[in-house]
This record gives structure tokens, sequence and C-alpha cells, in this order.
């Protein structure tokens, strides 16, 4: 049998929060969440700000370090392994952070040179990418502090793109962007899913957009995975006629933010 490429077992997560001047909550943000992905497969998590999506996007891009639980990456085990699983991941994050004051060429072709790419060969690359996005070539020059939001989430993943790894893990990867840019985006991962047989872990709070992308789905609220199947799965389940019906039907909320969780990182 295949291993999966993403294996995550009872995970969980907890952030402390100040209730009072002597006193602290403890709140889980992700509380004991197991599930795989297979090779190949986009999957998607759903759920509201304060459900758990971008802690969990986190541990598996070795940001936070869980509390408990497991997880693999292409059979590499967290935090053991961080260092390996940094070369085989891509990650693109609704809050990227750049160089402001510098281009979306002088951006990308650094992120290269840490990589140990060629400029040349990963400039063609980037230039390639960008084109599929949308993006026009005169962009390319501007500093990035000059340009939309959606052309800088669009320079975010031809960054997270440029070493073509074979696991991406994409965080609310079309937040603020325009229908066209969304579109664009869209059509992008479907294609490089199915030329390079990518593995594409999703979050997202758009149903139609997990909908289309996403082979299985996870529902997420206040932590927990709390159903999961294929969006017709989850419809029959809940007996809805659309999946933001199913989400409520069967996580009793709907995709408003729990602002409480919300205030500690999702």
């Amino acid at each position: 049998m295949q291993q999966p490429a993403i294996q995550v077992r009872n995970l969980r997560k907890s952030f402390r929060k100040r209730a009072g001047f002597r006193k602290t909550s403890e709140l889980w943000a992700v509380d004991n969440v197991s599930f795989n992905v297979a090779e190949g497969e986009t999957y998607g998590l759903l759920g509201p700000n304060g459900s758990g999506k971008s802690s969990l996007i986190r541990i598996l891009s070795t940001l936070l370090i869980a509390d408990s639980g497991e997880v693999k990456l292409l059979g590499y085990r967290l935090p053991e392994q961080q260092e390996e699983v940094r070369r085989i991941i891509g990650r693109v994050s609704v809050d990227a952070a750049f160089y402001k004051k510098l281009s979306a060429r002088e951006n990308l072709l650094y992120t290269a040179l840490l990589y140990g790419q060629k400029a040349r060969e990963a400039e063609v690359r980037v230039m390639e990418i960008l084109e599929q996005l949308g993006m026009e070539n005169a962009k390319f020059s501007t500093p990035l502090e000059e340009m939309s939001r959606g052309m800088q989430q669009k320079i975010s993943i031809a960054r997270a793109l440029m070493i073509n790894p074979p696991l991406l893990l994409l965080d609310e990867p079309t937040t603020g962007l325009d229908p066209k840019s969304r579109r664009d985006v869209q059509a992008f991962l479907e294609r490089q899913r199915e030329r390079e047989g990518t593995t594409i872990l999703l979050t997202t709070h758009d149903m139609a957009e997990a909908e289309r992308l996403c082979a299985r789905i996870g529902f997420l609220a206040h932590g927990k995975l709390v159903a999961e199947g294929t969006a017709r799965d989850l419809m029959r389940r809940a007996g809805a006629e659309n999946l933001d019906d199913a989400f409520i039907a069967l996580t009793g909320e709907d995709l408003v933010a729990d602002e409480e969780l919300a205030a500690v990182g999702d």
C-alpha cells in the first residue's frame, strides 16, 4: 500500500491567553486532529477564522511545534526531520512576507539563490509561472510595495513553486484577490497538480474554491476535524444541497470568525 504524502495523527496545539491580571486560559487551536492526504491529491481544510486552519499549516510548515501527535510529510517526521521537510514543501500564506522595497524580480531571484539555483534558469521558470498566473511582464521590475494585494499573492505563489516542490501548503491563497486573479490561480493549481503530480493541502473559507479544487474536504470547527469526504459525500451526509449548508449542518456554525481563537492565530 502506498504511503500517504501527508499523515497527521492526533495532532494538538494550544495557546495561552491572558484572562486577567494573573489568570491565563488555555485555548486549543488544534484539538486531536487526524487525516491523510494521498500523493497527487488536493485536500481542502475548510473553516472560519479561528477554526485552526492556519495553525495546522504552520505546524506542517515547521513554523510551529505541536504539543502532541504525529506528523509525517513524504515519510519525514516532524519536528525531528524539519530540515528535510523544508526542502520538499512550498508554502503560500495570506500574509506572505517580502522585501517590500525590492522588485518582484529581485525578491524571486534572492529566493532562487538561497535554494542554490542559477539565476538565469530561475528567472525563466518564474516568468513562465507568472505568465500562467496572468501577470504582465511589465510588473516584474515594480517594487513589491507598489503592487496590489493580488499581484503580491501571485509573486508569493511563484516563489513557492520555484523549486517545483512535491508538496504545496496553501493557507487561503486566493483571499483578497479579484475574481479574475482568483480564477487564474485556481486554474494554475489544477494544471500544476495534473502536470507535476503535486500534493496540495489547501485551507480556505471559500466553499466554491474547495469544491472546484479538492478531491476531498475536511471541515474544521473549534480546532476539531468534525467531518471529511468528497463534496458530494458531505452534502449527502448533511442532507444539504450545497457545501455551505453542509458545513453549517455538520459543524453547528457558519463561516464567521470565532474571535477568541482568531486572536491567537487561527
